[in-house]
């Protein structure tokens, strides 16, 4: 039978296929809830390809690395209430995301932290004394950049976003595979130097993994008057960057997730964001007041996910620990605890003139002028002790 050109008009609206593109974004979507693999209570959730369990010696490392980190910032709250610190921004209850973030670097990567990150910061072997230096005011900042690759510890807001994107954008360019780790919270996420050190780096390549540590509040204003993306890793979409959510409050998931984003931009595939949904405990500095914001019931939910009793139920059950190795980490920490203590009673040497120092490259002649104008103070202040 001899089909009609307007029986095949008439059929083919019934056979034609509608071909749906490809969406460009899904690759760069986060998953739809926050990566997990231990439940609140440490028993294990069904293990992911996508991200593996890292190594049982390594969890052990980042336990005790969580426990003296958590002594060491116990210590440094109790030192500001005696005022041998200016100030001190507390990161309990966020030891997961400082010490797995910095686990999943290598010695040789770069770190730029916030000025919340000083259990970070010891947790990759940086001195105390010298991580607490900027927050006693002594410097302004204790421990050699270039010698522990960690930038200092930033207070501006974000401002580490341009720094971290231009520092691995240049080792990129020079054939070295360095990876720049940059911190940021919640609160950095809406300044303009968060978009512009994205933005730079994925158009660049540069390997940069941003980790955005979202614990619910920028000082007192909540991530709701922040953003109303369904969560921050959404942010990474807009400049073409992957981006992961994670349960902040997990370690095993931190470090697994931030491992991949770690091996993803040291692969020359460009910056990768994540974000972990975590919470502090302690109030935003010294200087806050956080019952004006939030209540008993919220912080107390809260400390029922405590990531570093999470960890150890985990590894007993492993028999990873036991009763011997916890109170052997215990001890370790107390000891940490005890040293920080001596170390940070002595009142330290300084320098006067040292205001004067690294100011600029070149110190210009009103640098100079003002220097010896202390200097003159200072030796008249002198002649008149030795009067006395």
């Amino acid at each position: 039978m001899t089909t009609t050109p307007q029986a095949v008009r008439r059929a083919s609206p019934r056979t034609r296929r509608t071909v749906t593109p490809p969406d460009p974004a899904r690759s760069l979507l986060p998953d739809a809830e926050p990566v997990r693999l231990l439940a609140e209570n440490g028993t294990p959730l069904p293990a992911r390809a996508d991200y593996p369990e890292p190594p049982a010696e390594v969890l052990r490392e980042l336990y005790r690395r969580m426990v003296l980190g958590r002594r060491f910032d116990t210590q440094a709250t109790a030192l500001t209430k005696q005022g041998r610190l200016a100030v001190y921004p507390s990161s309990r209850g966020q030891e997961a995301c400082q010490v797995g973030a910095v686990l999943a670097v290598r010695d040789t990567d770069w770190v730029f932290p916030t000025y919340r990150e000083s259990m970070a910061l010891v947790a990759r072997g940086i001195d105390p004394v010298e991580v607490l230096t900027l927050l006693r005011g002594d410097w302004h900042c204790g421990y050699d950049p270039t010698e522990v690759r960690t930038a200092p510890q930033c207070t501006p807001l974000a401002t580490q976003c341009v720094h971290a994107a231009g520092l691995a954008h240049g080792e990129a360019y020079q054939g070295r595979d360095t990876v720049a780790l940059a911190f940021i919270g919640d609160g950095a996420t809406s300044e303009g130097d968060f978009h512009e050190g994205v933005n730079f780096a994925a158009v660049f390549k540069a390997p940069v993994v941003y980790f955005v540590q979202n614990n619910k509040y920028a000082i007192s204003v909540p991530l709701s008057r922040q953003t109303a993306a369904p969560s921050l890793a959404y942010k990474g979409i807009g400049y073409g960057v992957p981006s992961e959510q994670v349960d902040g409050n997990d370690p095993v998931a931190v470090l697994a997730v931030l491992t991949r984003a770690v091996a993803y931009a040291r692969a020359g595939k460009g910056p990768f964001l994540v974000e972990a949904h975590t919470y502090r405990m302690e109030p935003h500095t010294n200087a806050d007041d956080a019952t004006r914001y939030r209540d008993g019931a919220e912080v107390d939910a809260w400390r029922d996910r405590d990531p570093v009793a999470r960890l150890e139920t985990y590894l007993r059950a492993r028999g990873v620990l036991d009763d011997a190795a916890v109170a052997e980490i215990a001890e370790q920490a107390e000891a940490y605890a005890a040293d920080l203590r001596t170390r940070m009673n002595e009142q330290p040497a300084v320098d006067p003139l040292s205001l004067f120092d690294h100011v600029y490259a070149e110190p210009t002649p009103q640098l100079i002028e003002q220097r010896e104008q202390v200097r003159a103070e200072l030796a008249a202040a002198h002649a008149e002790e030795g009067d006395a």
